[in-house]
């Protein structure tokens, strides 16, 4: 199935040159989890902020279980400073 994965800010550096406006069109299995989609792109823990599936904040300890359906958004930001 397919899922849009997006990196925001300094994150979207973790992406593969082919991704267009800092999101990537991923293939992954039925039953994947938010965390399983996450890891492969080795992303710093203390980077991974706020994640968003389709719109709607995911927890930190449910991201290991909270899984994902086709056509998914999953979206991820790095703490952000400003003033």
């Amino acid at each position: 199935m397919e899922i849009t994965f997006k990196l925001f800010a300094t994150l979207g550096d973790y992406l593969p040159p082919e991704a267009k406006f800092n999101q990537i069109a991923l293939q992954v299995k039925e039953n994947t989890t938010v965390q399983a989609v996450i890891d492969p792109f080795n992303l710093p823990p203390k980077l991974v902020h706020l994640v968003l599936l389709n719109g709607q904040y995911v927890n930190p300890e449910d991201r290991a279980t909270k899984v994902l359906k086709e056509g998914d958004v999953l979206a991820v930001w790095p703490p952000i400073a400003g003033g």
